[in-house]
């Protein structure tokens, strides 16, 4: 038997088919607890303002090796 038909084999066994897959993964995302609109807003801003730290954090690097790189003299 070939590797993958044992690993559908395993599935169908463990949570009866596609169908119980499916469901079982429906369930589960019920008992998720979902965040609300202010903590989705909160985490977005912590995403966006470490970007743009990094941003220009990188930049600012960059623009220093490039000026190191200048000091070296060209043949």
């Amino acid at each position: 038997m070939t590797f993958l038909a044992n690993i559908g084999r395993g599935i169908k066994k463990s949570v009866g088919g596609t169908v119980g897959f499916f469901s079982g993964s429906v369930q589960e995302l019920k008992r998720v607890r979902w965040p609300s609109r202010k903590e989705m807003v909160n985490y977005t801003l912590v995403v966006v303002s470490t970007v743009v730290v990094l941003t220009i954090f990188l930049f600012l690097v960059d623009l220093g090796i490039q000026e190191i790189l200048n000091l070296i003299p060209k043949k």
